[in-house]
């Protein structure tokens, strides 16, 4: 089997569990297309360019797929995930080129399925399950022997954005125990992974219901100035919880998580508190903003305004000194005037992001967007909204970055640099990018010899340069996560 991932961290994730599946039912996997009996294509559908790239690849396949036949056995193509889920019918009429078609919920079925396409039928399984966590599915690592890893803590998502294809095409809200998730941690730690990011469509809201005893637990609160459109359900082990209990397993483990809902950080969250407090939760969050407009706000139904999300921000600021703040971004939804784009321009300089993703709108079918709203905002004027907000984020990054300039960074090394051999690069506790000599250091250990950093280790860089994306610096020593915390 060879396996091709597109579009987010959820469907690398996705990948890594339908390869564990495959894996116990005796597949054996390839990264030669040529010698594939079976070719799964793990996909995205936020975005109508991704799907785009999807139907061009399945163009290349469909030559492969023909040679294949008259040489010999023949080869089976599978589309898996979220565009399986929302165009099932089309992917199986157009061009008869794909033999399976699974959903996120689907991936078990897959053997199965597999087996149906070897006798030369088609077979498709698209339902969305309530329960399906594959929580009891220890994913196989793609990338052995990393340093960084992610986990996912659930699937689903329940805030029916009014642009979002996310609910219809991996369903509804449900976390994975929590006991699954802290052993496959502790796994990871026992591998050597340095850095792992809890995953989720929507993480703060997770609600492990797996036990009895907790769910009695009353329904949280919301973020001051903000609601959601469904009832916030009680009972159930939170977020909080999670995080102290991931944090506590390897002192030397880096803890982040994406992506959460600015609804979900109260006043009195103590995950902000946690984030404080503990050394290895990383002093980083992702608040994704869509819009700086809040009469946009509205027609994406993100449940606040432009005023409660900067009232968060500060929030968070104050709770956490020193915080990387990265977000997320549409240009042109649906309804966008030039002074609702300018008010996100603001928005962008007002907060100054570290870290920033920024996309033109794409209308999806079965949003509430395509059912009640008009993309009345044209393309050329989405991309050059997009250019300018793109544009300010980057000058203000800049800035950001810039205050770094002088200041020790404790860097996570992740390997060469892609620009040069003789650097090598790495990411702060903010998730900033730092490229740095591949030099001799001290070890802050106290050993006399002096060494070279690999993968997986924390070094001490004093930042000399910066730019809206990267740093750039020089090892002053190689050092642990415990130790550098201490020394702070």
């Amino acid at each position: 089997v060879y396996l091709e991932t597109y579009g987010c961290q959820m469907n690398v994730n996705d990948t890594e569990i339908a390869w564990a599946i495959l894996q116990k039912n005796g597949y054996a996997r390839t990264w030669d297309l040529g010698e594939a009996d079976v070719i799964l294509l793990v996909t995205c559908s936020v975005r109508e360019k991704a799907e785009q790239a999807i139907w061009n690849r399945l163009r290349h396949l469909k030559a492969l797929k023909a040679r294949r036949q008259q040489a010999r056995s023949p080869l089976r193509i599978g589309i898996l995930g979220c565009m399986a889920e929302r165009l099932k019918e089309e992917i199986l009429h157009r061009e008869k080129l794909v033999d399976v078609v699974a959903g996120p919920d689907a991936y078990r079925d897959l053997p199965r399925l597999l087996a149906v396409a070897e006798s030369g039928q088609q077979a498709a399984n698209v339902l969305l399950s309530l329960d399906e966590t594959y929580a009891d599915i220890l994913p196989v690592q793609t990338s052995a022997g990393g340093t960084t890893a992610f986990v996912s803590i659930m699937r689903g998502c329940d805030n029916m954005c009014s642009y979002c294809i996310v609910p219809f095409t991996r369903g509804r809200e449900r976390s994975r125990p929590i006991g699954s998730i802290l052993q496959e941690v502790r796994m990871l730690s026992d591998q050597g992974v340095k850095e792992v990011t809890l995953l989720g469509q929507n993480v703060n809201s997770f609600r492990d219901v797996s036990e009895v005893q907790f769910q009695s637990a009353a329904a949280p609160v919301l973020s001051r100035g903000f609601s959601t459109v469904y009832k916030a359900k009680p009972g159930g082990l939170r977020f909080a919880h999670l995080l102290d209990q991931v944090s506590r397993i390897d002192p030397e483990m880096r803890i982040r998580f994406t992506s959460p809902h600015p609804k979900d950080f109260p006043d009195e969250a103590s995950v902000l508190q946690l984030i404080q407090e503990r050394h290895n939760i990383c002093k980083q969050l992702h608040l994704p903003a869509q819009s700086g407009s809040t009469r946009v706000l509205e027609a994406m139904r993100r449940g606040y305004t432009r005023e409660a999300y900067l009232e968060l921000v500060h929030h968070v600021r104050e709770s956490i000194p020193g915080v990387s703040l990265s977000s997320d971004f549409i240009a042109g939804f649906c309804g966008e005037t030039e002074e609702d784009h300018q008010q996100t321009v603001s928005l962008l300089r007002e907060v100054r992001y570290n870290v920033g993703f920024l996309f033109a709108y794409s209308m999806r079918q079965k949003t509430r967007a395509y059912h009640r709203l008009r993309d009345d905002v044209p393309a050329d004027v989405k991309r050059r909204r997009l250019e300018e907000l793109i544009a300010v984020f980057r000058e203000e990054a800049a800035r950001a970055n810039e205050a770094l300039v002088g200041r020790t960074q404790l860097v996570l090394v992740e390997g060469p640099s892609k620009r040069s051999a003789s650097e090598l690069c790495g990411r702060n506790d903010g998730n900033i990018k730092v490229i740095f000599p591949d030099a001799e250091m001290e070890d802050a250990a106290g050993c006399e010899a002096l060494v070279r950093a690999q993968p997986g280790d924390y070094v001490l860089v004093k930042v000399t340069s910066a730019s809206s994306q990267t740093l750039k610096g020089v090892p002053l020593c190689r050092t642990t996560l415990s130790r550098s915390a201490a020394c702070r």
